[in-house]
């Protein structure tokens, strides 16, 4: 025993010295490499690059994760408040609790590709621009991460400064801002947000803190944040993955909305919405795979001890086989979970397939990620087509359910176009009005052409000889497509052409499908024919209008002249503010008593189209307030002229002072005495009155275009069978000066013109009240009573309040 013991003591006297010794050279090694440059924590340019995901420094892990569970803005960013109508919007989407959450997904990823197409873009111009490497692939990530509660959505796409982060999402707010909050307080429908341009603000839906990384070229990279509590802050970011160029919006989801870290959710969001974007759009998803790993002994001996059991030939062929796996270590065959990209829109571009080959709701779906309205409605039509000759290109046309809420607002300063244009499957524009007329701009699509040139400017594009040729086919296209769409309404056929509709069937869908397309775009229709000089007949078949023989139903110049009588030359038609108005109007009384149609135009541009439609079908255009009227001869013309030669020319005398140029014998009246009637090429009355309304009108200038007023007069009339009379018996009588005064008067007002003096209008009425009521011309109105009663009345009153203050003071100290 004591022969082990000195050894020992020794051994551990010598660990005790050389223990301190190896301590301060590890202390001395750790100093002398902490003066040396360490780089900075990495991670994967790729995520998913590496078999296992995403690969990080521990200290990025921790310093994300200190803010991401923080959830409060940075202390050394620098703050910003929201201005007013961007926290108004931001108001009424937080307190959406009936709102279709699911939007937040298609806006972030319509700005995703609204940014990679401005990128390709300016990279027509300069390749360097796009980088190398995986900045160079243009596509949009989604990630998800469902132990922080945080989705991703990340694109390569232009990227945004210091600038642009203060600009886009929060100090500046642009008009679609204040247009979306006066359309939600109205209609409450959360799901227009993307047709204002604010769909970004929709990502308050889902979560209660956003962070926005981004990257552009021209600026470092640096991250907007907020609690969506009417601040937001930015700063440099020095402690994220470095995005090379681009963005990524981090949204730390609600409690309420953790359905969105649902891999399948996300895929049934991005098919249903976002299923014909141009951009490859990968989600990071989970996949069960097989894997070899090596087994475990247990697993070996089980097999030693089947093998013993086998056959002594066996025993033989498998030691060969031995010999020859012995290199090869035992595996088995597990489930294991792993990550990689998974590509979720893999769909054709639909303008690239056969139109046999695409259904109806392929189409819908694309007009709705087209024109971001996701509501339940399907575009009234569409067409589809592929043009060949010199200037080769696909489209797809789409007439919309409804007209844009500013659709005529600002119809001549705007260059707003809906039609996307490609080339060669790259988008160019969005902002191309020479693709089409103003007229047509309501209509919604996209061109690709393969014959213009790619790396030139917008500029240089738009005056590119190709593009006359291209807006020509698409015009002819556009309302040949409306043509076939009023065709295939069987309201819109004659009779003959309905039995044969009906008897096919099918027809429920498309009826009073037309009628619905005109209310909402009939304007823009009329404003073709005013503009569009080349196309105006094509345009004028899709004029619709009522008649007074329409029975309330919209008519066509087609139906009009099938139904005209034998020997009728002339389209008869009357303007006016109403229907209604219209329809007692005088002017109409002999055309209606001798079964003419007359169509009614109550539109104020219907003044101005019909300055431009001059004829249809070698049929003019006649309007019945006007000079010209043709109802046929009159045997008896000549006698009445004759005969009420005398008055006519008394009666043009009377009223010179009131611009009449002549007053004739009439042959559209039936039951009035007299009409007012403009000459055939000025103003008719309605149109004075449109002009007069204009904000900027000048009373001096519109006497030019002012028509010379002519008074008709009715023959058959006692009125005017009486002036004649008494006008022979006495030419100078002064009654009968003031009662052909009043009559014209009358007709001036019920023809729609308004009076130079209304006070003398009403004078002359007075007095003839006067007449029928036997009162004396020379009867005044009485004056009132002198004022001094009214004194007397004053004094009295202030006599008795007096007396009664006192009584109730005396009460009061009986009281007391």
């Amino acid at each position: 025993m004591r022969k082990w013991t000195l050894p020992s003591v020794l051994f551990l006297l010598c660990l005790l010295f050389l223990l301190p010794d190896q301590g301060r050279r590890i202390h001395a090694n750790a100093e002398a490499d902490s003066d040396a440059p360490v780089d900075p924590p990495k991670v994967e340019d790729k995520i998913g690059a590496v078999p296992h995901g995403l690969s990080t420094d521990s200290d990025v892990v921790k310093r994300e994760a200190e803010s991401m569970s923080r959830k409060t803005l940075r202390a050394n960013a620098e703050k910003f408040e929201f201005q007013a109508e961007v926290s108004r919007l931001m108001d009424i989407i937080i307190n959406s609790l009936y709102s279709n959450k699911d939007i937040f997904l298609r806006e972030l990823i319509s700005n995703a590709s609204d940014a990679l197409d401005k990128i390709r873009f300016l990279s027509l111009t300069d390749k360097e621009i796009l980088g190398e490497g995986e900045n160079a692939k243009l596509e949009i990530q989604i990630k998800l991460d469902k132990e922080k509660k945080i989705l991703s959505i990340r694109d390569r796409g232009i990227g945004m400064t210091k600038e642009d982060l203060i600009k886009n999402l929060g100090t500046i707010a642009k008009s679609g801002t204040s247009a979306f909050v006066e359309k939600m307080q109205t209609s409450g429908d959360l799901n227009l947000i993307g047709q204002f341009g604010v769909g970004f603000y929709s990502v308050y839906l889902v979560a209660d803190y956003v962070e926005v990384i981004s990257k552009h070229n021209d600026d470092k990279q640096h991250v907007w944040e907020s609690k969506a509590d009417g601040a937001f802050a930015i700063s440099e970011d020095t402690w994220n993955e470095p995005l090379g160029r681009g963005t990524e919006i981090r949204l730390h989801l609600r409690d309420e909305a953790q359905e969105y870290l649902d891999e399948f959710k996300l895929k049934e969001l991005v098919k249903k919405y976002s299923e014909f974007i141009n951009f490859p759009i990968h989600l990071w998803a989970s996949k069960e795979v097989d894997e070899e790993v090596p087994a475990d002994e247990d697993d070996s001996s089980d097999e030693e001890e089947k093998s013993e059991s086998k056959s002594s030939e066996e025993e033989e062929e498998e030691d060969t086989e031995k010999d020859e796996d012995e290199e090869k270590p035992k595996t088995k065959t597990v489930k294991k979970t792993t990550y990689e990209w998974e590509l979720l829109n893999d769909v054709k571009a639909i303008w690239l397939r056969n139109p046999k080959e695409v259904t109806d709701e392929e189409y819908t779906k694309f007009y709705h990620s087209l024109s971001k309205e996701f509501g339940d409605e399907k575009p009234l039509t569409w067409s589809h087509f592929t043009a060949e000759g010199d200037v080769e290109f696909k489209a797809v046309l789409f007439v919309p359910p409804k007209a844009p809420h500013d659709l005529y607002e600002s119809y001549y300063n705007s260059n707003k176009s809906n039609l996307k244009l490609y080339v060669r499957r790259v988008f160019i524009s969005d902002e191309f009005d020479e693709l089409l007329p103003k007229y047509l701009n309501f209509l919604k699509g996209l061109v690709d052409s393969d014959s213009l040139p790619l790396n030139v400017s917008r500029e240089m594009l738009q005056q590119h000889s190709s593009l006359k040729t291209i807006k020509k086919k698409l015009i002819r296209k556009a309302l040949d497509m409306i043509r076939k769409f009023a065709e295939e309404d069987p309201d819109e056929s004659n009779d003959n052409d309905k039995k044969d509709i009906e008897e096919s069937g099918d027809n429920n869908e498309k009826k009073g499908q037309y009628a619905k397309f005109w209310n909402e775009f009939g304007k823009s229709i009329k404003l073709g024919i005013i503009e569009d000089a080349t196309n105006r007949n094509r345009l004028a078949k899709l004029l619709r209008f009522e008649t007074n023989k329409s029975d309330g139903k919209l008519t066509s110049l087609d139906q009009y002249i099938s139904r005209m009588k034998s020997g009728q030359k002339d389209i008869f038609y009357i303007t006016g503010t109403s229907k209604e108005q219209l329809e007692k109007s005088p002017f109409l009384e002999r055309l209606i008593k001798k079964n003419f149609e007359v169509i009614f135009f109550t539109d104020p541009v219907d003044e101005y189209l019909m300055q431009y439609l001059m004829d249809y079908e070698d049929k003019k255009f006649q309007n019945v307030s006007k000079e010209g009227l043709k109802l046929g001869k009159d045997s008896k013309d000549k006698e009445l002229k004759e005969s009420f030669k005398e008055l006519t020319k008394w009666w043009k005398g009377a009223l010179a002072s009131e611009n009449v140029d002549d007053v004739k014998i009439s042959n559209r009246l039936a039951d009035s005495p007299c009409v007012v009637v403009t000459s055939k090429f000025g103003w008719s009355a309605n149109m004075e009155r449109i002009m007069q309304s204009q904000t900027l009108s000048d009373a001096s200038k519109q006497a030019y275009m002012r028509g010379k007023r002519v008074l008709e007069i009715n023959p058959r009339h006692p009125i005017i069978k009486e002036l004649r009379e008494r006008l022979a018996k006495d030419s100078e009588d002064e009654s009968v000066k003031q009662t052909a005064q009043l009559v014209y008067q009358t007709a001036l007002m019920e023809s729609g013109f308004s009076l130079n003096d209304p006070k003398e209008f009403a004078s002359r009425i007075y007095s003839s009240v006067k007449n029928s009521l036997k009162i004396s011309p020379d009867a005044t109105v009485e004056e009132e009573e002198d004022a001094v009663e009214e004194t007397e009345t004053e004094t009295s009153a202030k006599e008795a309040e007096s007396s009664s203050t006192i009584e109730h003071d005396e009460d009061a100290k009986d009281e007391l």
